[in-house]
Formats: structure tokens, sequence, C-alpha cells
């Protein structure tokens, strides 16, 4: 198939074109620098420059690439998780994947796309017992930043899934590891880790959802190629409570244990968000995207033979 990318160049994107390309698709992917042009031009990709901004620079290039499937895996997150890194960069973050999002899909729209894939995530369930899955609603009124990031999901995903011009596909991805990801051993926060500054907050009951990087980009390929309409949660099927899965990574590691702290305390030093994440987050089921999309995850490396909740 001839596949357009928007957003190929970040972690998720790179193992992505090489899944892509492995299995024999054309691929055309955005790019605004003539550097990263010539670098995708050199593995066989044909380059598309343009700033996703500019709505009709954006439609020209897609009508003229005529593609069979978008991919649209626009972010801008910072290379450190930390509460101010992560604040500073909301904001471009939020009008990239709103803004940007929406010109590219009116191009797709514009140019006859088939079918459309979003990039999403998975773990901005509402709180409560057992795994979410698709029809879960989202936690709109969780702490600030995840109820606005609960809100821009919410938008973008209606957008597409609302439009009946296209076939779209949203991809709620869970937490990414791996190369090129915060949670790796070159990563920040393996460094916060070893540092002891990323620590368990209270019971540590929050459920995280995991996803490594390349089986985040089998999953999109496997989507782009059969999956149905609708929404997916792509995560692994060990979805595992901060007191677990994070002495887990400090000892593969080598690193101390984490230190844990009160509510209290966190709330002082991270703020509603730190709370949240670790105390109340949702770990969710990956049954639809195994079924649909033959999805087979690789365990969590650092906790390998740990029993993780199914």
């Amino acid at each position: 198939m001839k596949i357009f990318i928007a957003g190929g160049t970040g972690a998720i994107g790179r193992p992505m074109i090489a899944e892509l390309l492995a299995r024999g698709h054309d691929l055309i992917a955005l790019t605004r620098s003539s550097e990263k042009a010539q670098a995708l031009a050199e593995q066989g990709i044909e380059p598309a420059i343009a700033d996703v901004f500019d709505a009709e620079g954006i439609k020209a290039i897609v009508r003229r690439a005529q593609p069979e499937v978008v991919i649209e895996q626009l972010t801008a997150l910072p290379r450190t998780y930390t509460r101010e890194s992560m604040a500073a960069a909301a904001s471009f973050n939020t009008r990239l994947r709103l803004d940007g999002g929406a010109n590219v899909l009116a191009a797709a729209q514009a140019a006859g796309v088939r079918r459309y894939l979003r990039q999403s995530i998975a773990f901005w369930a509402v709180p409560g017992p057992g795994l979410a899955d698709e029809e879960t609603p989202l936690a709109f009124d969780a702490s600030p930043a995840v109820a606005a990031d609960a809100r821009v999901v919410t938008e973008i995903e209606h957008r597409l899934l609302g439009n009946p011009n296209i076939e779209g596909i949203a991809l709620r991805y869970g937490f990414f590891y791996g190369p090129g990801t915060w949670f790796n051993p070159d990563g920040d926060v393996a460094e916060q880790v070893r540092q002891q500054k990323f620590p368990i907050v209270g019971s540590g009951a929050g459920v995280w959802s995991w996803l490594h990087i390349e089986d985040a980009a089998i999953a999109t390929a496997s989507a782009a190629e059969h999956g149905n309409p609708g929404i997916y949660l792509i995560a692994n099927d060990q979805p595992l409570a901060v007191r677990e899965w994070l002495p887990a990574f400090a000892q593969w590691l080598s690193a101390p244990p984490p230190p844990q702290v009160s509510v209290e305390d966190a709330l002082k030093a991270g703020g509603a968000d730190a709370v949240y994440y670790g105390t109340q987050m949702r770990g969710v089921s990956n049954a639809k995207a195994k079924r649909e999309l033959s999805l087979q995850p690789r365990p969590l490396e650092w906790v390998v033979g740990h029993g993780g909740r199914n």
C-alpha cells in the first residue's frame, strides 16, 4: 500500500517506518527539515517537506501523494519526563495534536484517502476496578493535566471516528518502553530512578499498562493493513501497579530501591497529577487488539516471569 506518515521521526515513528518498509509498503513521510528529508530518502522513503500548520500546503502534498492510508503520529514530548518539562511542552503538544492533526485529517479527506490511523492514549480511563476496555469512559474529572489530555483525546478521536468518509482508527497506546523512550536504561526515567527521584506514592496502587515501542510499530502496521474502524487499546499482557513495576525496574537498572512518599508530600512536590499516576491510574485490556490485530506483545522485560494482571 501507499502510506503517508505524519510524525515519522519520533520514538514510535522510527520503528514503525522500519516495520512498514519490511512489509513492502511505499511510504511518504512528512517533515519540515531538508536534512531529515535527505535521511528519509536514503531509507527509500519519499520525503514531503511542509509545515503541519500550513493547511493548504498539507492539502497539496497529500493530494499529490494520493496515499491509500494516512498514519498520524504527531506529538511534541520533551526528552525529560518531569513536571516542569511536561508542563512546558503541553501547550505546543496540544496545538500540534489538535490543529496540526486537523490539517492532516482535512487533507486526507480532500484527497479521498480510504483509511486514517491516529495516535491516542490508553491510560486516561476513569479509575475503577478491573481493566478498562474501549467502551470505558475517559477521566474528565481527574487531576488537571490528565483531565485536559482526556478532553484532547476525546476531541481528536471524535473528529476522526465521526467522519463518515474515511475509515478512522484510533490507536490508544500504553506507556512506551524500549529504545528511544523514557523507560529504557538510557532514558530519563531510568536516570531519575537511579537518583531516587521517582518515588512510590502512597500505596502505589496506580496501575500502568505497558507497550514495547517495537510492538507498537507492529500493531500499527497491522491496523493499517486490516484493522476495523474504531478504537483499539494497544498494550501488553501485564498491567502492573506502581508498587510492583517500579521496584522491579529499579532492580533491573541495578539502582537503589525507590523511595516511598505520602500522598500529602507528593501533592506538594509533584502536584495532583503525580498522585493520580501513582495511586489512581487504571490498567487496560488488550483483548480486542489481540483478537483483531493478532497482537502478540512481549512481556515487560524487567518483570519477565512476574505474575501480571490479565
